[in-house]
């Protein structure tokens, strides 16, 4: 029951984060956008991997992966910049 509840709240996470984006109150390079990206596949992820989903796992660990990629080349060009 709880793994379904990961799956459920990942899923909502995503599409909260994909409406805030569509609706332009979130930029697609800021950190909340890839953490919320972060936090909805790793729960997805779990969730489809718990029900042996494997092509939905293996896409919500490659999403997972691009959001880590985009939050490590902010943190390396806000140190760039000296912010």
């Amino acid at each position: 029951m709880m793994i379904d509840a990961f799956g459920w709240f990942g899923g909502l996470i995503l599409i909260a984060a994909y409406t805030l984006i569509s609706h332009g109150s979130m930029s697609g390079r800021s950190v909340s956008y890839q953490s919320l990206n972060v936090a909805g596949s790793v729960l997805l992820m779990v969730n489809t991997a718990w029900h042996h989903a494997w092509p939905s796992s293996a896409v919500n660990l490659i999403w997972v992966a691009i959001a880590v990629g985009a939050l490590i080349r902010g943190q390396k060009a806000d140190a760039a910049d000296g912010l």
